[in-house]
């Protein structure tokens, strides 16, 4: 984080919701991009898995033991530990517009469900 709670509790609150803003976008982009790695590391895990001969044993071992695999591994555990450092960024603003009383300027959390207003029943 480039600021520090002190300078976070004295920003003005426009440029807090705008702070918090910019936080959510770069959390959103680093999480998009963590998963696609994710998703790439699946799908070549499953092509290595299917293109290795043997029983499933084998396959299994092939696919652990692979290198390339085990470094890409790494590479989406980094990105995930980057993301949840984002993501205390995130918490922590949100906290702060809380408890400074500004509750109707945050957006909803893009991964939280919405919730649908109640349909009347009818009888």
């Amino acid at each position: 984080m480039t600021m520090s709670t002190e300078q976070l509790w004295s920003l003005p609150e426009t440029a807090l919701v705008g702070a918090y803003a910019e936080a959510r976008r770069r959390y959103v982009e680093k999480k998009f991009e963590r998963d696609t790695q994710r998703a790439r590391l699946e799908w070549m895990r499953a092509k290595l898995f299917v293109n290795t001969s043997g029983g499933v044993t084998e396959r299994r071992m092939a696919v652990d033991v692979s290198e390339e695999l085990a470094r890409k591994g790494q590479e989406v555990r980094e990105m995930t530990r980057d993301l949840d450092m984002l993501k205390i960024d995130v918490d922590m603003i949100e906290t702060m517009i809380r408890l400074r009383g500004a509750h109707g300027a945050l957006p909803l959390h893009a991964d939280e469900p919405a919730e649908s207003p109640a349909e009347p029943e009818v009888e």
